[in-house]
């Protein structure tokens, strides 16, 4: 009897897997099994700073840009002001290293070569007059000496006096003006960036998607390390499925295809082939049948349009492809 109940079981599964092929024979149809992927997003803050506010709970529909977490800004808008103050001081010394030396400070400075010409004239005259009485027997070296010092130094202060008013006249140098923009642009640079974080201290939903998690709460240290919410990607999910090396052949990436779900058995969820896998493998456990336990197989993900979040993480469901139908190449939104 046992003999003959294998012999049955192993007829059924011959002839049941006869059918299959017979059916894809007759239609041109292809059937595949799989399980809904849902892609998700972990969404982190770029720097590190408590959470001041969290906007949105497990299992709310977000629509793309819409604001679900603020840190805290006290900090940064402080580094902010202080910035900003040395980008406006720092603006100024460039403006008046362009515009040189004004009218009035050149004239300024011819005045003070004149005294201090008129000072050389004065101590020239004292040290050629102790120089004389010196001769005469009139009066000490020392005096000769005193004048002589006080002469040389009229003489620097002059020769001072000239280089400053000639420089008063040439202007500010190039390279000076160089250097003064190099360090404004060096400090609004610095001003972008602390704009940048404070831009990236509120954390946004890349694209139409289910709050699946919240992993963090207000109060907490966030980090890049530290997600605070994991996000489903609503639209369009992935079905993954794995076609029999044989039959590799009758796939294209682009080609369209629809899943069935158990639960709505009626509804065809409209997709397109967006990967094949360059590697094969064998059946995996999960849709493994007794047919093709030893077939090698390659995984291709069918993405589908789900707008209305039916389909969940894992629901089996049916692929079905007509590979005479043409392929027909998605954009970026799957249209």
């Amino acid at each position: 009897m046992i003999i003959l109940a294998l012999v049955l079981l192993g007829g059924g599964g011959y002839w049941a897997y006869r059918a299959y092929c017979s059916e894809y024979a007759d239609t041109g149809a292809m059937v595949l099994y799989g399980n809904v992927d849902i892609r998700q997003v972990n969404l982190a803050f770029q720097d590190s700073e408590r959470i001041q506010d969290l906007l949105v709970e497990e299992g709310d529909v977000v629509e793309k840009g819409r604001k679900l977490a603020q840190l805290k800004t006290q900090r940064l808008e402080a580094r902010i002001k202080a910035v900003q103050a040395g980008v406006d001081a720092q603006k100024y010394v460039v403006i008046q290293l362009e515009n040189g030396s004004r009218p009035e400070e050149i004239q300024q400075a011819l005045a003070e070569e004149r005294q201090a010409l008129a000072e050389r004239n004065l101590t020239k005259r004292t040290y050629d007059r102790q120089s004389r009485l010196l001769k005469r027997g009139a009066n000490a070296q020392q005096d000769l000496d005193d004048a002589e010092a006080q002469y040389d130094v009229a003489k620097a202060k002059y020769q001072v006096a000239v280089q400053n008013r000639i420089l008063m006249e040439k202007g500010t140098r190039w390279e000076e003006v160089a250097s003064a923009k190099a360090s404004l642009n060096k400090l609004e640079a610095d001003l972008d960036v602390l704009n940048v974080q404070l831009a990236e201290s509120s954390l946004y939903a890349p694209t139409k998607a289910v709050v699946r998690s919240r992993n963090l709460e207000p109060g907490d240290m966030a980090s890049p390390q530290s997600p605070v919410f994991t996000l489903g990607v609503m639209d369009p999910k992935w079905v993954r499925a794995y076609v029999p090396e044989d039959k590799l052949g009758l796939i294209k990436p682009g080609m369209r295809g629809y899943a069935v779900a158990d639960s709505w058995p009626d509804r065809h969820f409209e997709g397109w082939v967006g990967f094949i896998s360059s590697t094969a493998e064998f059946t995996p456990r999960a849709v493994e049948t007794p047919e093709l336990r030893t077939s090698l197989v390659y995984e291709l993900r069918l993405n589908v349009h789900d707008p209305n979040n039916e389909l969940r993480l894992g629901m089996p469901v049916t692929v079905h492809f007509d590979p005479g139908a043409d392929s027909h190449a998605q954009d970026a939104d799957g249209n």
